[in-house]
């Protein structure tokens, strides 16, 4: 999953950002409004995590043109404000919901956890397919009960199948939404770690779609032979 931080405080934009790094997910920055309203509308965001108190363009004014412009990734606002209406005038622009500063990074990544399941239609913190299961919240991911352990990359890889799955994901969507914008994007590489992740997963879950990209989807279930 693929996350923009537009904060403008340089160490709570670090530490934002290493939280989430840390988390699994690939994270850009921006530190102004301008910055960040370019980078929402011109790349493919899982989520977004908006500070509202922006210089050269305030966080509500950059939220409600993302909103104009039909961009619908989740956003999360952050304010310092405490009054009643902040909160509803960031909800009227568009936001999906907010944390009130000073808070708990542990907060930011369970709301923007529940943001993202959300956004792809799942319920639970733990994500299952087959005997695959992979906790979003630990980041642990099983197969059969038992522990199998991915590097960053096949994590996120295995991380946005699952909440995509049962839809034909292509290499360019897994290209866009695993790697921030300095990465050194190859759809090439994404063909390596679906390799990997399925000889560590050593279970058929992930198939090929060709010419269109891979489709995440249990093993089929043994067909049983009607009673005689």
């Amino acid at each position: 999953m693929r996350l923009l931080v537009v904060e403008d405080d340089p160490d709570l934009n670090r530490q934002i950002f290493e939280a989430l790094s840390e988390a699994g997910y690939a994270v850009d920055r921006a530190y102004d409004g301008q910055e960040g309203h370019y980078l929402g509308e011109n790349e493919p965001y899982d989520a977004v995590v908006l500070d509202i108190g922006l210089p050269k363009m305030d966080g509500l004014s950059v939220l409600e043109a993302w909103r104009r412009a039909d961009k619908k990734m989740p956003v999360l606002i952050l304010t310092a404000r405490d009054r009643w209406s902040d909160k509803v005038q960031g909800f009227d622009a568009g936001a999906d919901d907010y944390v009130a500063k000073p808070f708990h990074m542990e907060e930011v990544l369970a709301r923007i956890r529940a943001l993202l399941r959300r956004a792809t239609g799942h319920a639970a913190s733990t994500l299952t397919c087959g005997p695959v299961m992979l906790d979003t919240r630990s980041g642990r991911v099983t197969v059969d009960g038992k522990q199998v352990k991915l590097t960053s990359h096949e994590y996120r890889l295995l991380d946005y199948l699952m909440h995509h799955a049962g839809r034909v994901v292509s290499r360019t969507e897994l290209v866009e939404h695993l790697y921030d914008q300095d990465f050194d994007r190859d759809s090439n590489t994404i063909e390596v770690f679906v390799g990997r992740l399925r000889k560590k997963l050593d279970v058929e879950v992930i198939q090929t779609v060709r010419g269109l990209g891979y489709l995440l989807l249990p093993p089929e279930t043994p067909r049983q032979e009607p009673p005689r």
